[in-house]
């Protein structure tokens, strides 16, 4: 029986910020211990890895690639038997693009999505592009990345843009590998309101943060979310796209949730935002997008950003994702993100200060935080567990208990243990 998907993942966020590129490949200094990386990410027991090679770097121009990184890395990965969830858009396009606000970008990205495909033929999972809403809200309504636009209408279009993107990048996908599977990364959030003046503007809120799975599912946003998205310049005929493409991909998706303590938003007297910290729990909103969409789900992303209080979050998170199981809800995943910390993200990269954030398995000289041996042991106790006996979603590559004898061999290479 196929096993339970047990990940972590290499941070690698590349946005611009006024105009200066962000790369946090670079700032995590993986592209200098990439082979380090792997070998850490078998060793601390997960199977699974959310990895993302830098687009902006590799997408030179339409139809135009360069390969160099991937091609080094990826057969490493394959080797160890370490199976990719391959990110192939993390919050930034190459310079010749320009932003999110570029209707013609999807068009590209799935002509890219599709070159990948072919090189990489043996890769079956892909986030084809990351936490559409993040990155809309934070480069075209905060104005922090990309774009730096500040309205709803810059924000709407910007996430459009990215789910047409995603949608026709899947389409491709499918016609080289029938058999992939596109596992969502998006925020996992709720609104809560504490006053009553507000609840309008909060069912508002609590509606929009359903939309990227809305239109990647094909699935009919509620009606005063409507009104919001036509008001801020999504036109019918574009609805109508969303629909139609995303019931044909909806059957080869998972619902991957990202979770944080800022996730839980308590939205005050005069309408202001502030996180509140764990209050109803992940299983608790997990269960109102499950019950929305009902999907196969996956807690793609969740981590803190104080080593001390690491080990407690883990384990909290994860009592959430069993409670979910054992009322027969199918999660089939679990992600601490990421495997090493990661620069600058208590301020959303937002200002160049170079702080390391401690949320990752280990430090960015890649000695063990307290999280990562508690982390080991989940993968000791649980990486075997079935998935739900009622989901079917393929194979799943890299599960079996021994490795090819090429596996062996890398791992002896890099100083792995062969078992």
């Amino acid at each position: 029986m196929r096993s339970f998907l047990l990940a972590t993942g290499i941070e690698c966020s590349y946005p611009t910020v006024g105009g200066r590129r962000r790369d946090q490949l670079e700032e995590t200094r993986h592209y200098q211990y990439w082979r380090e990386d792997f070998q850490l990410c078998w060793e601390i027991g997960a199977r699974f890895l959310r990895y993302g090679p830098p687009y902006y770097r590799m997408h030179l121009g339409p139809g135009r690639y360069d390969w160099s990184f991937t091609d080094e890395v990826l057969p490493v990965l394959r080797e160890l038997g370490i199976t990719p969830i391959l990110d192939l858009c993390h919050f930034g396009v190459p310079d010749w693009i320009g932003d999110f606000q570029n209707e013609d970008w999807p068009e590209h990205f799935a002509e890219y999505a599709g070159a990948f495909a072919e090189r990489y033929s043996w890769i079956q999972f892909y986030t084809p592009v990351n936490e559409m809403l993040v990155c809309a809200r934070f480069s075209a309504k905060e104005g922090i990345w990309n774009e730096q636009l500040k309205s709803d209408k810059a924000m709407i279009r910007a996430h459009a843009v990215q789910c047409k993107a995603t949608l026709l990048a899947m389409e491709t996908i499918l016609k080289i590998r029938p058999d992939a599977v596109f596992i969502q990364s998006e925020t996992c959030e709720v609104f809560l309101e504490e006053e009553p003046s507000q609840r309008e503007h909060v069912a508002l809120l609590n509606a929009l943060r359903f939309i990227t799975f809305d239109f990647i599912y094909g699935h009919p946003p509620e009606g005063n979310l409507m009104t919001f998205l036509e008001d801020n310049g999504l036109e019918r005929e574009q609805y109508d796209w969303f629909m139609e493409h995303g019931r044909r991909a909806a059957p080869h998706c998972i619902m991957g949730m990202d979770y944080y303590r800022g996730n839980e938003v308590a939205v005050r007297e005069n309408g202001d935002q502030v996180g509140i910290g764990p209050s109803i729990g992940w299983s608790s909103i997990a269960r109102q997008y499950a019950t929305r969409f009902r999907k196969p789900i996956m807690l793609t992303e969740t981590n803190i950003g104080h080593a001390e209080e690491a080990p407690k979050w883990l384990w909290d998170t994860w009592h959430n994702a069993s409670d979910l199981r054992a009322d027969g809800f199918p999660v089939i995943g679990y992600t601490w993100y990421s495997l090493q910390n990661q620069v600058d993200w208590d301020i959303q990269l937002r200002e160049f200060r170079g702080h390391e954030v401690a949320n990752g398995l280990f430090t960015l000289d890649r000695k063990p935080n307290p999280v990562a041996g508690e982390f080991n042991k989940l993968c000791k106790r649980y990486r075997d567990q079935p998935l739900l006996a009622n989901f079917a979603m393929g194979a799943v590559p890299g599960d079996s208990p021994s490795a090819s004898e090429g596996q062996h061999e890398t791992r002896k290479k890099l100083g792995i243990a062969v078992s």
